[in-house]
């Protein structure tokens, strides 16, 4: 416990701190420091009304022990024990969300995402299921009214997507899609099937914090950017207007695409967008790699080259491989029906970010 009271010490310094700093006409003048040290204040609040509440109890309870052990009247001894039982219960109570608390936040949980679903093996099936995972993360995002936002599209021939590339705008979007990252696998029939043989195909998805200008900065003198006439499946034109935009970051060497709008100002700014976030990822895995972590759970790196989740459409079954768990009833799933997925997800992540941190 003498731990947990130093950390809760060095918590509520920090946060008189940022109240400190949130009163300096320097800091009230940038608009940007305000809103992060607003931010940062308010992520600590909860941390810092347990923990005073916390050492009032501990306080109290020392103050039950001492009647306890120097009172001399009977009744004030009794009342003395039931307040002890009592603050013991709530000690303990306190202890527990300390603990929840305390064990670090993804500071990425409430950011917008940009999604990238790409088709993998298999060909036309391969692209056909890259759409199915847009309309169920579409599906999800309209049953929590959060906004999507299509950033950019590569179609195949039979109707599915090459690539997509989208935003989903919602205060906390990124603690639910995080753990979505990674090759996800679906065995079914395909249409074109005659014989009703069993294809296996798959797509990888990635799932980006949107990056704001105040995490990211970006130089124009870094850009490349070229523009073209936006072209839908075999190539052939779909605009008129040099409208589509390339952008080349080159001191990384990404390159970012979009002709979704017929605007040429409207695909730039979305091409920005996607670029910042890429270049906040980069910026993020260079960060957890310098920390040299020894404990690395599928769960808590996203890696995109694990394959995380199987869905079996002729048992109608979907399983997610990192939690050995499996669901029945695949239409619903692929209907936005993920917050059961998720909610085991996020709660293995949890227990295991606790484990780590005693």
């Amino acid at each position: 416990m003498a731990a947990m009271l130093d950390k809760l010490r060095s918590i509520r310094e920090h946060h008189e701190k940022l109240t400190e700093l949130l009163t300096r006409p320097e800091v009230l003048a940038d608009h940007n420091l305000v809103r992060r040290y607003s931010k940062e204040r308010a992520g600590l609040n909860d941390v810092v009304l347990a923990g005073t509440e916390y050492e009032r109890v501990m306080s109290d309870i020392e103050a039950a022990t001492e009647i306890i052990a120097s009172a001399e009247d009977p009744e004030e001894k009794e009342f003395a024990k039931e307040e002890l039982e009592e603050l013991g219960a709530r000690r303990s109570e306190l202890e527990e969300r300390l603990r929840l608390l305390l064990v670090p936040k993804d500071p990425n949980d409430d950011k917008n995402v940009i999604i990238e679903i790409r088709a993998g093996t298999g060909g036309d099936e391969a692209a056909l299921f890259a759409s199915d995972l847009f309309r169920m993360y579409s599906r999800y995002a309209e049953r929590r009214k959060w906004k999507i936002d299509v950033m950019n599209t590569s179609e195949s021939g039979a109707g599915g997507f090459k690539e997509i590339v989208f935003a989903v705008d919602g205060h906390g979007a990124y603690s639910r899609f995080k753990f979505e990252s990674g090759v996800h696998r679906v065995q079914r029939v395909p249409e074109t099937e005659s014989q009703g043989r069993i294809h296996t195909s798959a797509a990888t998805v990635a799932v980006l914090p949107e990056a704001e200008e105040v995490d990211i900065e970006i130089k124009q003198e870094d850009l490349k950017i070229d523009v073209y006439r936006a072209t839908g499946p075999g190539g052939q034109s779909v605009n008129t207007t040099d409208s589509a935009v390339r952008i080349t970051h080159k001191p990384t060497g990404l390159v970012v695409t979009c002709q979704d709008e017929k605007s040429q100002h409207k695909n730039k700014t979305k091409a920005l967008k996607v670029l910042r976030a890429r270049l906040y990822e980069v910026e993020r895995e260079k960060q957890q790699a310098e920390m040299a972590e020894t404990r690395r759970s599928q769960i808590s790196t996203g890696d995109r080259s694990a394959k995380i989740r199987t869905y079996n459409f002729p048992q109608s079954r979907v399983t997610d491989h990192r939690i050995s768990m499996t669901l029945h009833g695949i239409s619903q799933v692929l209907d936005g029906g993920l917050d059961e997925l998720m909610d085991a997800l996020a709660t293995q992540d949890q227990a295991d970010k606790m484990a780590h941190s005693e």
